[in-house]
């Protein structure tokens, strides 16, 4: 996850893609960039437009 700079942006990004039906958990890690969801049958595609909603940019590794 690009763009995040404080706890704020991470919690931003963990909301917003907490709201995605299907998803169970998001665990953002600020100070790594990087995201975990656990969710059952939620497309990769509708966590990163989550991300984007939120306004930051994510790329699946």
């Amino acid at each position: 996850v690009s763009g995040m700079t404080c706890g704020h942006c991470a919690d931003s990004i963990s909301e917003e893609v907490g709201d995605v039906a299907g998803v169970m958990a998001v665990d953002v890690d600020l100070a790594a960039a990087r995201m975990v969801v656990r969710s059952h049958g939620v497309s990769d595609y509708a966590v990163l437009a989550a991300v984007t909603e939120a306004g930051y940019t994510a790329t699946r590794s």
